[in-house]
C-alpha cells in the first residue's frame, strides 16, 4: 500500500473541497495543497514555458525567419515513428500557413536507418533547399551535419534525445544536450517543436509579416492534438506543461477536425471523448505501422491530408499495414520468448535473430520487458547488420547504456533516452555487447529488484466499482509516465466465471461478500502464470489487484477492472 500522510490528506479534501479518495490520490502523488487547483485543471495558459529559455531557440527562430521572409526553400527531416511524424505534420501545418510550404522528408527504415544521412541531405541540397530543419532527430547526426555544412546547406536540429556532443548545426534545440539549462527534458519531440512554432510565430508578428502579406496569423492551438497524440506515444514523463498537452490535445481531438485523424478514428471504430489509451494504443500503432513494415511517410501523410477521401484511403493503407504488423510481432515473439529461456537468471534479456525485421523489434523488446520485468534488447539481422531496438525499466538509463557501448565501440551506432534507444551492430560484436550488458546490468539491483512491485493505492469492493468513482479517478489523470495511473485492490472476492476471449485475453466475473459483481479482464494473459491461475481459480476465492476503467457497451457504461495480478485467498 502506498503511505500517506492522513492529516495531509484530510486537510487537503477540506481545504480544496474533494472527496477524501481523490485528495488520498493527490497527497500519494507528492501533490500540495498550492499545487491542487493546478494540477487537476493543467492549462496551457498556466503550465507553457517560455521557449527561448532553451538553448538555440533564438539562432533556430533567427535562422527560420530569415528562411521564411527571404524565399527559401525549406525541408522537415523527420523521423518516422509518432513524435517525428506529428512533429513534422505540425512543422508542415505551421510553415504553409506562413507562406513558407516545406517539403518533408521522412528516411526509410530498411535502407536508411534512423535520423539524416548525408546522401539524403545532399539531394536535398542539390534539388535547392537550403534550409534543413530536423525534427525528432539529427541531436546524434554529427558526420552527416558536417558534410551538410561543408555543402553550405543550414540545418536546425530540433530534438529531445539525450547526447554528449553537440552537432554541427546552425542551431541545436535539445533540452537534453549540454549546456541547456530550461529544465524541459521531459518534453517530447513534438513539444520541442510547438515551442518552437510559438517563437517563430512571436517573431514574424514582431517583425510584421503577418501585416505586411496580409496573412492571417495561424491558430497555434489548433496543432496540440499532435502534440498531445506525441506526448503519450512517446512515453515522456505526464508532469508539468506534458499534462497540459495531453488535456488540451485530447480535447482537440475529440473535435476531430483532422480529416486525418478522423480517417483513422473511423476506421479503429471508435469516437470521442478519447482519452490516454486510445492515444497509445489506437491511434499510435496505426500511424506508426507506416515505418515499421510500410512506406515510411505514410504517417504524416495521413496527418497533412486535407480532404476526406485521401485520408480515408491512407487510414486503410495504415491499417492494413498495423494488422501485417501484428502478424509479423506475432512469429518474432513467440521465437524471442524461447530465445530468453536461458537467460531467467540474468539481469537484462538480449535477443537476436536473422531475419526479424527491424520495423517490429522495439515492440517486441517492449513486451518481452512487460512480460520479464527487465531491460530487454532485440535485434534483427539482415545483410550482414543487425538493427535492434531496446526497452527498459524505470531507474535503468538504457539510452545512457546503449551510447556508451557505442563510444566503447562495441557496436557500430545507437542513442536514445532512458526508457527506449536504438542500436546497430554487425554478427561479430554481439559477444562483446552481451558481455558489457552483463557489466553495466549488474549494477542494476535495486531498480531490477523494485519491478515486481505494485504500489496500490486503496481497497476496494465491487460494490464501490462506479462509474462515479473512475471519474473522480479521471480529475487526477492523464495517467501514464509520471503519473501512474491508480491501482486497486480487491480482497477475497469469488471468481464466478473466467474464460479466454479473443486471441489470448482472460475475461473475469468477480463478486463481492455483498453478491455484487464485477467483471474484469487481464489483457494478453492467456498463456502467462497470471493468466492460467486465473482460469484455475474458477468456483475459488481471490485477491484481485487492477486499474479501474470505464466501458460503455451498447449505450450503457460500465466499470471494468483492468487485471496486473492476483493471489489466490485460500479454498
Amino acid at each position: 500500500m502506498r503511505k500517506v500522510d492522513e492529516s495531509a490528506v484530510q486537510m487537503l479534501a477540506r481545504s480544496a473541497n474533494l472527496s477524501e479518495g481523490l485528495a488520498r490520490l493527490l497527497v500519494a502523488r507528492g501533490v500540495s495543497l498550492d499545487e491542487a487547483a493546478d494540477f487537476l485543471n493543467p492549462t496551457l495558459r498556466r503550465y507553457l514555458p517560455e521557449p527561448l529559455t532553451l538553448k538555440d531557440m533564438d539562432k533556430a527562430v533567427a535562422r527560420a525567419l530569415k528562411a521564411i521572409e527571404e524565399g527559401e526553400s525549406i525541408a522537415i527531416f523527420g523521423d518516422y515513428d509518432v513524435d517525428g511524424s506529428t512533429s513534422a505534420a505540425l512543422l508542415h501545418e505551421f510553415l504553409s500557413a506562413v507562406g513558407a510550404s516545406p517539403r518533408i522528408y521522412i528516411p526509410d527504415r530498411m535502407t536508411e536507418g534512423y535520423g539524416p544521412n548525408a546522401d539524403a541531405l545532399l539531394k536535398l541540397k542539390a534539388d535547392g533547399v537550403s534550409l534543413v530543419i530536423t525534427v525528432d532527430c539529427g541531436a546524434g547526426a554529427a558526420a552527416p551535419l558536417k558534410i551538410a555544412s561543408e555543402a553550405g546547406l543550414a540545418v536546425v536540429v530540433l530534438d529531445h534525445h539525450t547526447v554528449e556532443m553537440v552537432p554541427p548545426a546552425v542551431a541545436h534545440v535539445n533540452p537534453n544536450q549540454p549546456g541547456d539549462s530550461s529544465g524541459l527534458g521531459h518534453l517530447c519531440a513534438a513539444g520541442i517543436t510547438f515551442l518552437f512554432t510559438v517563437a517563430l510565430n512571436r517573431a514574424l508578428r514582431d517583425d510584421g509579416w503577418y501585416s505586411s502579406k496580409a496573412i492571417a496569423e495561424p491558430d497555434l492551438r489548433a496543432f496540440i492534438d499532435l502534440v498531445g497524440l506525441a506526448t503519450i506515444c512517446d512515453v515522456v514523463p505526464l508532469t508539468g506543461v506534458n499534462r497540459a498537452f495531453v488535456r488540451a490535445g485530447l480535447a482537440r481531438l475529440a473535435k476531430l477536425e483532422s480529416p486525418g485523424m478522423a480517417a483513422l478514428a473511423a476506421i479503429s471504430q471508435i469516437g470521442p471523448p478519447f482519452t490516454p489509451y486510445h492515444l497509445g494504443f489506437v491511434f499510435g500503432p496505426r500511424i506508426n505501422a507506416g515505418g515499421r513494415v510500410g512506406r515510411s511517410s505514410l504517417g504524416v501523410d495521413l496527418l497533412i491530408a486535407k480532404n476526406a477521401s485521401a485520408a480515408r484511403e491512407l487510414a486503410l493503407e495504415l491499417d492494413t499495414r498495423n494488422r501485417e504488423r501484428q502478424a509479423i510481432e506475432k512469429l518474432i515473439l513467440e521465437e524471442a520468448i524461447a530465445l530468453v529461456e536461458p537467460q531467467a537468471n540474468a539481469p537484462y534479456l538480449f535477443v537476436c535473430s536473422d531475419g526479424w525485421h527491424a520495423g517490429v523489434v522495439g515492440i517486441v523488446a517492449g513486451r518481452l520487458k512487460d512480460r520479464f520485468g527487465k531491460p530487454s534488447l532485440v535485434a534483427g539481422f539482415e545483410g550482414g547488420l543487425g538493427r535492434g531496438s531496446a526497452r527498459s525499466i524505470p531507474g535503468v538509463d538504457i539510452g545512457a547504456t546503449v551510447r556508451e557501448a557505442r563510444e566503447r565501440k562495441l557496436i557500430d551506432s545507437g542513442g536514445g533516452h532512458s526508457m527506449a534507444a536504438g542500436f546497430s551492430l554487425r554478427p561479430e560484436q554481439v559477444d562483446q555487447f552481451r558481455a558489457f550488458l552483463a557489466e553495466e546490468f549488474s549494477k542494476s539491483g535495486d531498480a531490477l529488484a523494485a519491478t515486481g512491485e505494485l504500489e496500490i493505492d486503496t481497497v476496494l469492493s465491487p460494490a464501490g466499482a462506479s462509474v462515479a468513482l473512475v471519474n473522480e479517478i479521471a480529475d487526477a489523470g492523464p495517467f501514464g509516465a509520471g503519473n501512474s495511473e491508480p491501482l486497486m485492490v480487491l480482497a477475497d472476492v469469488f471468481v464466478r466465471f473466467a474464460d479466454v476471449v479473443g486471441k489470448d485475453h482472460v475475461r473475469l466475473r468477480l463478486a463481492g461478500g455483498d453478491g455484487t459483481a464485477l467483471d474484469a479482464i487481464a489483457f494478453r494473459s492467456a498463456d502467462t502464470p497470471l493468466g492460467k491461475g486465473l482460469l484455475a481459480a474458477r468456483g475459488r476465492r481471490i485477491h484481485v489487484v487492477g486499474r479501474l476503467r470505464a466501458d460503455e457497451w451498447n449505450g450503457r457504461k460500465r466499470v471494468q477492472l483492468h487485471v496486473e495480478d492476483a493471489a489466490s485467498a485460500g479454498a
